[in-house]
């Protein structure tokens, strides 16, 4: 028998949901609140919650990755009233299992519930976790813990796997992790700069050539692609290789077979593909200057590296993580921070993330030299400068010039009107909670909602538009 928290601040629904989820001989657990949900997840095991995205303390969207924290992981499906595209996209980049709108009948909540306990039914139990070697990776955050485990998932395996994120954000990083968890850790793990490719050289740099290829060519050479054999192949800025060499590189990675440059005969390399790309592939498509049969064979598994104010969590973890890694670099003593450079350091947005950061501590650590304590004044002016900015209230556009108000007040609606807007919104509102409820069962709404049948379908056919969806 399952656990299933369900968590929205309409006790129709709550009701609704944990109905379906007795009578498919489950348990449910229920409350109107994020805090008390999030709260139970971190105590007792749980397989699945529910959770509404407008809850009285916070959006259900923005703790999804602290559920997902939880020791038991449970499995998120999305409950909505106002369904919107950006939200379901946001829901099932954050790890959300599916995204449901109100109401929702018995079928349209019972399948995803079957469906993700027959997953994690299928996910071998008791296997022992891999002891992760981060290489680098610093934070428990709930996006960095999800990272991790989709760096666990693609090591225990050869699929291809695409990382993102903005410049900054140690994409190489996890590259890394996957790699030296890997089966392949002892083999070569060869870093590709797209972005430092010579295009009149690329083939030679990935293929390799043969002797007398080329001006030039006096001997053969062993391309990228050949050295990292047996271990990963990691393309930073992959958005950045030419077409012509992405039509010529998508039969690579189907067929792990290629000719160098000059060369009679095709040889093999069984190579690992871990790309990473801070640009919008998906963009690059439509545009023309990437192929999509190229994105369909990286994405296998992604992996989003957040940005680090989108961590701020771990800014601290990292700041001291790279103080004490400079000082030792630097062969200076370890130095404390003073409450005030805490302050600007995480406050600060990083749009630069880590590698900022890491700089923006080279530049403190050599201005304070001997001085044992990091204060404000050791940083980067331009940092100081915009978080001194940043705590300005905006001004007015208008500021220094008098307000103008209008003398005319607004003439008020009429008392009739605002009573008949009020009924039929609660009217609109009673029905669209009953219908849920019932599950679409009109006959069985007439009886619970003790009015004439007339009555109900005249209610009903004058709102069926915004209640039945």
């Amino acid at each position: 028998m399952a656990t299933v928290l369900i968590i929205d601040d309409d006790k129709l629904i709550r009701d609704w949901i944990a109905n379906v989820v007795t009578r498919l001989g489950h348990h449910p657990v229920s409350t109107h609140l994020l805090r008390e949900g999030l709260k139970k997840v971190e105590s007792e095991p749980f397989d699945i919650v529910f959770i509404d995205v407008s809850l009285p303390d916070g959006s259900g969207l923005d703790i999804i990755p602290k559920f997902k924290a939880a020791l038991s992981s449970p499995e998120i499906i999305v409950i909505t009233g106002l369904g919107d595209p950006d939200e379901a996209e946001r829901a099932i980049r954050s790890g959300a299992w599916d995204y449901l709108e109100k109401p929702a009948s018995f079928e349209a909540i019972k399948l995803p519930i079957l469906r993700a306990l027959e997953y994690r039914a299928e996910r071998a139990p008791g296997k022992p976790s891999i002891a992760l070697r981060r290489s680098g990776i610093i934070g428990d955050s709930p996006k960095i813990t999800s990272c991790l485990e989709l760096v666990t998932q693609a090591a225990g395996s050869n699929v291809n796997v695409l990382i993102t994120g903005e410049t900054g954000t140690g994409k190489e990083l996890f590259a890394k992790a996957i790699h030296y968890n890997s089966s392949r850790a002892r083999r070569n793990f060869v870093v590709v700069d797209c972005t430092a490719l010579p295009e009149t050289l690329v083939e030679s740099v990935l293929f390799g050539h043969a002797r007398g290829a080329f001006t030039g060519a006096e001997t053969s050479e062993e391309g990228l692609i050949m050295q990292a054999a047996g271990g990963t192949l990691f393309l930073d800025e992959i958005g950045e290789l030419p077409l012509l060499i992405q039509k010529k590189f998508l039969r690579v990675i189907q067929e792990h077979r290629f000719r160098p440059v000059g060369g009679r005969k095709e040889i093999e390399s069984d190579f690992r593909l871990v790309a990473a790309t801070n640009r919008n592939l998906e963009t690059m498509v439509g545009e023309g200057r990437f192929r999509e049969d190229l994105l369909f064979r990286l994405r296998t598994l992604m992996i989003e590296s957040p940005a680090l104010r989108e961590i701020p969590e771990d800014i601290k973890k990292l700041t001291v993580f790279y103080m004490k890694d400079l000082c030792e670099r630097f062969e200076m003593v370890p130095k404390g921070a003073s409450p005030e450079f805490w302050d600007i350091v995480t406050e600060y947005q990083w749009p630069g993330n880590v590698r900022e950061l890491i700089q923006a501590l080279e530049k403190a650590l050599l201005s304070a030299k001997e001085e044992p304590m990091l204060f404000p004044k050791h940083l980067p002016t331009y940092i100081r400068i915009q978080v001194a900015r940043n705590s300005f209230s905006e001004m007015p556009k208008n500021s220094g010039k008098p307000e103008i108000r209008s003398s005319v007040p607004k003439v008020p609606p009429k008392l009739k009107e605002i009573r008949k807007a009020a009924v039929s919104e609660a009217e609109r509102q009673y029905l669209r909670d009953l219908i849920s409820f019932v599950g679409g069962d009109n006959n069985k709404a007439c009886r619970m909602s003790g009015l004439s049948r007339s009555r109900f379908y005249t209610l009903l056919k004058k709102y069926r538009q915004t209640v039945v969806r």
